[in-house]
C-alpha cells in the first residue's frame, strides 16, 4: 500500500480568526503535496462542506474544531456540525453518535486558553479517539512532547496538524499513514502514523490576532454601510 500525508487540524475564512479563502487554501494544499487534510473550522462544518466540492488531487474530512465548556474538541468524520458549549463528555457523545472520531488538539499547550485541562482528560480519555501529539503552532517544544508522553502512556493514537490559519502554514506538519479508506481504516492507519512537523514561530499568533480584529472591523464598516 501507498503512504499519504495527512495534515489533521487546519482552518479557513469559516473561522473567526483566519482569512484564507477556501480557494487559496485548496491551491496551498495541493502545492504542499498533502493527500488528505482535516478541515476543522471552528464550530461550523461550512468551509469543510466547502472545500470538499473544491479539492482538486486531495480529499478532505469534514471536521469540526468544537468550543466545549471544556475546552476545545475536534470532530472528525462529521455528517452535521456539533453545537459549541456543550460539556467535554456530551461534545464526545454527540461525535461518536454520529459516527464520527475524537481528537484532542494541543492538549498541553501553554499558548492556548481553550484546551482540554489534565484534569478533563484524566476524564475522559478512554472515550477519545487520538490526541494531538504535534502541533505547528505550539509555542513550546515541550507542550508536543507532554502530549505524546500522555498518548504513549494511555495507548492513545497521536494526531497531527499544522493548526493553520493562514496559507503559509499549510504542510508544516503531517502524519505519515498507510492509505485508508475510511474512519476505521483511517485510525488502523494512524496507530502506525510517522509525525512530520516543524513549529511555525510565535509571530504567527500575533498575526491571527491581527486577522481577528481585521474581520471584526470589516464586519462592522459593511453593517455600518446597510
Amino acid at each position: 500500500m501507498s503512504k499519504v500525508k495527512v495534515d489533521m487540524h487546519t482552518h479557513s475564512e469559516y473561522s473567526p480568526d483566519s482569512r484564507t479563502p477556501l480557494g487559496v487554501q485548496a491551491a496551498a494544499i495541493k502545492a504542499a503535496g498533502l493527500h488528505v487534510v482535516c478541515a476543522t473550522d471552528h464550530n461550523t462544518i461550512e468551509g469543510a462542506l466547502r472545500l470538499r466540492e473544491l479539492a482538486d488531487g486531495f480529499r478532505v474530512i469534514v471536521g469540526e474544531e468544537v468550543s466545549s465548556r471544556d475546552g476545545e474538541i475536534i470532530g472528525l468524520f462529521l455528517e452535521k456540525a456539533i453545537p459549541r458549549d456543550l460539556s467535554a463528555e456530551e461534545t464526545i457523545a454527540r461525535v461518536h453518535d454520529q459516527g464520527g472520531l475524537v481528537s484532542v488538539p494541543h492538549p498541553f499547550s501553554r499558548n492556548r486558553r481553550f484546551h482540554l485541562r489534565r484534569s478533563v482528560l484524566d476524564r475522559v480519555y478512554k472515550d477519545i479517539d487520538c490526541i494531538e501529539v504535534f502541533n505547528a503552532r505550539e509555542a513550546f517544544t515541550q507542550d508536543n512532547l507532554r502530549a505524546a508522553a500522555f498518548a504513549r502512556e494511555k495507548e492513545i493514537p497521536g494526531a497531527v496538524g499544522s493548526d493553520a490559519h493562514r496559507a503559509a502554514e499549510i504542510g508544516r506538519a503531517w502524519v505519515e499513514v498507510e492509505d485508508f479508506a475510511g474512519r476505521d481504516d483511517f485510525m488502523a492507519a494512524l496507530r502506525e502514523g510517522s509525525v512530520v512537523g516543524k513549529l511555525t514561530g510565535n509571530y504567527i499568533h500575533v498575526l491571527t490576532r491581527l486577522d481577528v480584529v481585521r474581520k471584526w472591523w470589516n464586519r462592522r464598516r459593511t453593517k455600518s454601510l446597510t
